[in-house]
């Protein structure tokens, strides 16, 4: 065996220059699918905290999963009904208290009650139409980031202030109103009642940051009248993996829908993992053509060291081994570029995470490229490197294997 490597070292050293632009070429490849892949996945981990820390894990809601049989419906078993006005379902989770105790019991994490419905807001004769969310301001800033996205104020205001609001900064600069402005909300029933502006949020999503409202969960319940009683329940779980489980139990054991993040994101899943198909393919096509540069350069040794190959199957050296020894140089030619190229591939996604930049439209924070450095990036990367220079020795070693000596030796080939 030993011998075999010495002769690969050989050919590979007697064509030193091909050698490494072959080994360049695998290295390049390494190094920009490792870079490309932290950068994908970076952007990814990225994408999805910001999309769990702006949502909750798990959210139950007074909905039911499939709607209750109709009285009517049980008790003749007709197909269809005319003319029945249903009575009106006052809807929201019965005994808030009770279901909160009941998850709380085994839940891994925070809970937060919610009565959230649809209001108007007035001001200096305007009228915006948004979602307002009433909630317990301590329960609710361990359920979400919302205590983080303000820029005015402190989310904690709203526990000091019983007709308290805090109001996203688009929708108050389109009002015209400021903290400390009082500003009148209707329910949908007509009742009206004031509150005043403690405080202003930005997230950075329009649809927040224009038609959502946060005020005491009591004064929102007085507001929509609906005493004690909520619609929603947000939690947070310590490990985000255990949405799915959690969300099925809660939902046997309360009745309502309990629906994961990943369920509410589902579309969104699926486009990751087909993006990262489409990543992984891009890097098997950079190594392919890498491969192609291995295959040439063995290709040309094969047909150089032809005398020499009829002279070592002359002495007893039998096929297997003249295919071992291209194929040991594709192998060194591979394993060296992807040695080079995880280097690379480090240095480039290190660069990458030290830049920083900001959007000018919003120019609150520098930010940088999410960078993800994985092992399992340089594992898959160096695989996929050292796969194609194996199929790049081995096609030309089959040939170098077939040559017969006694046609080589008289000059026939």
């Amino acid at each position: 065996m030993m011998l075999l490597l010495e002769i690969a070292l050989t050919h590979v050293r007697a064509r030193l220059r091909q050698t490494l632009v072959s080994t360049l070429g695998v290295a390049l490849g390494v190094g920009f699918s490792v870079a490309m892949a932290s950068l994908m996945e970076g952007s990814q981990r990225d994408f999805v905290t910001a999309l769990i820390d702006a949502i909750a894990h798990v959210e139950v809601t007074d909905d039911r999963r499939n709607p209750a049989p109709q009285p009517a419906a049980t008790a003749y078993a007709a197909v269809a009904f005319h003319g029945l006005r249903p009575v009106e379902d006052t809807r929201g989770i019965r005994n808030p208290t009770e279901a909160i105790t009941a998850l709380r019991n085994w839940v891994d994490g925070d809970l937060a009650p919610r009565l959230t419905g649809q209001a108007v807001l007035r001001y200096a004769g305007q009228d915006l139409g948004l979602s307002l969310r009433g909630v317990d301001p301590a329960a609710e800033v361990r359920v979400s980031k919302i205590a983080e996205d303000m820029r005015q104020g402190s989310f904690h205001d709203l526990a000091a202030t019983a007709n308290g609001l805090i109001l996203g900064d688009t929708a108050a600069t389109r009002l015209g109103a400021g903290v400390g402005d009082t500003v009148t909300l209707t329910s949908a029933s007509g009742l009206a009642k004031r509150f005043r502006i403690v405080g202003l949020f930005h997230t950075g999503v329009t649809g927040s940051d224009e038609g959502l409202a946060y005020a005491p969960l009591k004064a929102v319940q007085i507001l929509m009248e609906r005493q004690n009683v909520i619609n929603g329940i947000a939690i947070h779980l310590r490990d985000i993996n255990e949405a799915d489980a959690v969300a099925a139990r809660a939902e046997r054991l309360l009745g309502y829908k309990a629906v994961s993040w990943q369920q509410a994101n589902e579309g969104l899943m699926e486009a990751f993992a087909v993006r990262n198909v489409i990543m992984y393919t891009v890097v098997g096509a950079i190594l392919l053509v890498a491969g192609f540069g291995i295959f040439n350069i063995i290709s040309t040794i094969v047909h150089e060291k032809a005398r020499d190959i009829a002279i070592l199957k002359s002495l007893g050296f039998a096929e297997r081994d003249m295919q071992a020894v291209f194929v040991f140089e594709g192998v060194l030619i591979g394993s060296l570029g992807a040695a080079g190229g995880c280097l690379l591939g480090f240095a480039l996604s290190s660069y990458m995470a030290s830049i920083t930049f900001s959007f000018a439209s919003n120019a609150v924070e520098v930010t940088h490229l999410p960078i993800y450095m994985s092992p399992l990036h340089y594992v898959i990367a160096s695989a996929l490197a050292l796969a194609s220079s194996a199929i790049a020795g081995y096609l030309p070693a089959r040939r170098a294997a077939a040559l017969n000596p006694v046609d080589i030796i008289r000059g026939a080939s």
